[in-house]
């Protein structure tokens, strides 16, 4: 099976999804003074560079 860019781009897509939900869940559900804000907002980091990768599916 051979990867190409695209490939590529859809597995760090799918990881980095997997790893905000998880920043996320920690934040609600872990930590429930301030550090649980720096979790989710991390989190949130992560789906706003999982978007960048889905975006350049397809240009590189």
């Amino acid at each position: 099976m051979g990867m190409n860019k695209n490939t590529i781009l859809a597995w760090a897509t799918s990881i980095m999804i997997i790893v905000g939900l998880g920043l996320i869940a920690l934040g609600a559900f872990r930590y429930n003074d301030v550090a649980g804000w720096g979790f989710a907002s991390v989190g949130v980091g992560f789906f706003a560079i999982a978007w960048v990768f889905n975006a350049l599916k397809g240009r590189v």
